[in-house]
């Protein structure tokens, strides 16, 4: 997703970081082959960013205002009745999907997750007001785990393109994607009182008394 500044020398500069970070992971890339890419000297990268690791934080931030974006949409009601603003969250990221996917395997990234976070605590609060029963865990803990599985995809493309027979970033096997997942949440592996007699086989959670 672009923005007015796309067209500078500063926004260049992310966006091949982004492209190297991405492909060969923040120690492998080097701010040579960046500025090279961006068809920049490595001198106007350091007069830029300074650094490698302050660039990387830049590109970061990049992402973080995509998510942020997605956010306004939904609060101004930009985003259609029914659609999913994680989803949406993750349209605006595809473009970057080797750069995120990087980032979250490696450790990086903190802020974009838990921005995608929130925004799945929004979407769940809007549909907690339809549910009859008692959810079994709190908004949050329910958000982060739906965070973490559906940016797991990205993280594992590899091993999920091979089961599924197609790159998961094709056409083709995002259709086959979005097919599977909407078998899987129409259909859940439990029912409502086998969910309820775990949820009491459990028992009180260690440690609280």
């Amino acid at each position: 997703m672009t923005e007015p500044e796309d067209l500078t020398a500063r926004a260049r500069i992310r966006e091949a970081a982004l492209l190297h970070f991405g492909e060969h992971g923040f120690e492998g890339a080097t701010t040579r082959a960046i500025a090279g890419t961006a068809g920049v000297s490595p001198g106007l990268l350091r007069h830029h960013y300074g650094s490698k690791q302050a660039l990387r934080e830049a590109c970061d931030d990049h992402l973080i205002r995509l998510v942020r974006r997605i956010d306004d949409d939904v609060r101004a009601g930009a985003v259609p009745a029914g659609r999913n603003p994680v989803a949406a969250a993750l349209d605006a990221l595809a473009p970057y999907r080797l750069y995120v996917a990087r980032a979250l395997a490696e450790g990086w990234a903190a802020p974009l997750f838990d921005g995608i976070a929130e925004l799945s605590e929004r979407w769940l609060a809007e549909l907690d007001r339809s549910r009859t029963d008692e959810p079994f865990a709190g908004r949050r803990a329910r958000a982060t785990v739906s965070t973490a599985m559906s940016l797991s995809v990205g993280v594992l493309h590899r091993h999920v393109s091979r089961g599924l027979g197609v790159d998961v970033f094709s056409p083709e096997g995002a259709h086959l994607l979005a097919l599977t997942l909407l078998d899987l949440y129409s259909h859940p592996l439990l029912t409502p009182e086998a969910a309820a007699e775990l949820r009491d086989a459990l028992g009180r959670p260690p440690g609280s008394g």
